[in-house]
């Protein structure tokens, strides 16, 4: 028998061992299913995010950027699970055994997190199949458009793909809705409300709004595919897709740092159940720790993550004289809490309640910034690091940019507004994506934002760019 082989038989002899352990733990996975796939596929799947999906020009370039770090040693993609039921994990087959023990304890706490948390509740558990369908759909538009007018879109569509809303669960206006608004009858006096005769109820009073939408509009994408006059229906079909696929990572971006904590912390345990030799205790601590290593110019959401669960199953377990006062809080109680904050929280919730000074301490986190070629350390007060940080995850890290006017000028031009919060945006970037949203709308576009601390407006005419101050 191959290595490669023994290798693979003996794997397969160990997950079922690993999922026992798991469930005896507590754990509640979807069923998994393993395969093992060389680095090239691996490489393709982190770089496309599902497997099967659209193909583009930027997922080869992601593609390249992973393979020469991998190549280079400087980084190392060891799984990749995907949030279905049931879910799929793809395993380095040129892993060791052990690293593949480790890696299949990680994708079973992943899978009970996707299972168990409410944000993942609303997710789509076939998203593979739907990318799938999703890819063919656009791959049918380049055979009836050609492939070189779909790539622009899809050029356009990408630069603009964060910026939908992530309160998918609230209603929003449709544009039924809008048109309703639009058409309301005025009124013919200023007593027009007052006399009103016939057998049909009494019309609302009309209210005409100022502007449209009447509301700022967080989600771009559906505003655009919905509003923008002069698309095709593939064209909004397409705008549909990227927006659905969104809403689909959503849940994996609000919870980086809870999910990779969580796998941390149960591979861990998990491992530690198992019966194994010597070497491969030593083999499982050098890569524990290198998974674990903090990072000097963010925070590394494994260690954070872990330390943060590791830190609410002692307090809960053990806690202070006035934490009992305080919270009531008997003791013994740790493992049953950790279970509670991976069910209810996200990492805004997680990072606010239960990121402590100690920690921060322990940690030894702090704010930082780029004071010519050096970085420096400008803040250690732990409350401010805490929401140092937590402000860094608004948005997910994108600029916050809302429709303000889709009627501006009373000409159709779209009016953009940047909600700035301290971090002014790329100019030169902005120029470049306000050219990306004009391929969309097809009208003037304009975008309000902030430079040197000063509010302007950048605009593209389809012709030409332009700014002017406020």
């Amino acid at each position: 028998m191959l290595v490669e082989d023994r290798n693979a038989a003996e794997l397969e002899s160990a997950i079922p061992e690993i999922w026992a352990v798991a469930q005896r733990l507590g754990l509640d996975p979807f069923p998994v299913h393993f395969e093992l796939v060389p680095a090239s596929i691996m490489y393709e799947f982190g770089a496309y995010g599902l497997p099967g999906r659209f193909s583009h020009w930027t997922h080869g370039r992601a593609y390249q950027q992973i393979k020469t770090m991998y190549d280079y040693g400087l980084s190392k993609i060891y799984e990749l699970v995907i949030n279905t039921n049931p879910s799929y994990a793809f395993l380095l087959e040129n892993n060791s055994v052990l690293q593949n023990k480790v890696v299949a304890a990680h994708v079973l706490a992943h899978s009970d997190f996707f299972k168990n948390n409410a944000y993942f509740g609303h997710t789509s558990r076939d998203m593979v199949e739907t990318a799938a369908v999703n890819a063919e759909r656009i791959r049918h538009y380049e055979y009836l458009h050609g492939s070189a007018a779909v790539e622009e879109f899809l050029d356009a569509v990408l630069s603009i793909q964060e910026h939908f809303d992530p309160n998918v669960r609230i209603r929003r206006p449709t544009p039924a809705d809008y048109e309703r608004q639009r058409h309301r009858r005025a009124p013919e006096s200023a007593y027009d409300d007052l006399f009103y005769l016939g057998d049909e109820p009494r019309p609302a009073p009309a209210v005409a709004p100022k502007r449209f939408p009447p509301e700022p509009e967080k989600d771009l994408l559906r505003f655009l595919a919905e509003h923008a006059a002069d698309l095709e229906e593939w064209q909004r079909d397409v705008l549909h897709i990227f927006r659905s696929e969104q809403i689909y990572f959503l849940p994996q971006m609000q919870t980086k740092v809870m999910n990779e904590g969580w796998a941390a912390y149960w591979h861990a345990r998990i491992i530690r159940e198992l019966d194994l030799s010597s070497d491969e205790y030593l083999q499982f601590a050098a890569m524990h720790s290198s998974v674990l290593e903090p990072s000097r110019r963010g925070i590394n959401p494994y260690y954070v993550g872990m330390k943060i669960f590791e830190d609410i199953e002692r307090r809960w377990d053990e806690p202070s004289d006035e934490e009992r006062e305080r919270h009531e809080r008997p003791g013994g109680q740790g493992r049953q809490k950790i279970f509670e904050v991976r069910e209810f929280d996200n990492d805004a919730s997680f990072l606010r309640n239960y990121l402590t000074k100690a920690l921060v301490d322990e940690l030894d986190l702090y704010l930082y910034r780029l004071e010519g070629d050096k970085w420096v350390v400008v803040e250690k007060d732990w409350e401010k690091v805490r929401d140092g940080i937590l402000a860094s995850m608004t948005n997910f890290g994108y600029p916050y940019i809302v429709v303000e006017d889709a009627d501006y000028n009373g000409n159709r031009e779209l009016y953009l507004k940047h909600r700035f919060e301290g971090q002014e945006l790329d100019l030169g970037y902005a120029e470049k994506t306000l050219r990306q949203v004009h391929r969309v709308w097809r009208r003037t576009v304009h975008l309000e934002t902030v430079a040197e601390q000063e509010p302007i407006v950048l605009t593209f005419d389809g012709q030409a760019s332009s700014s002017r101050e406020l």
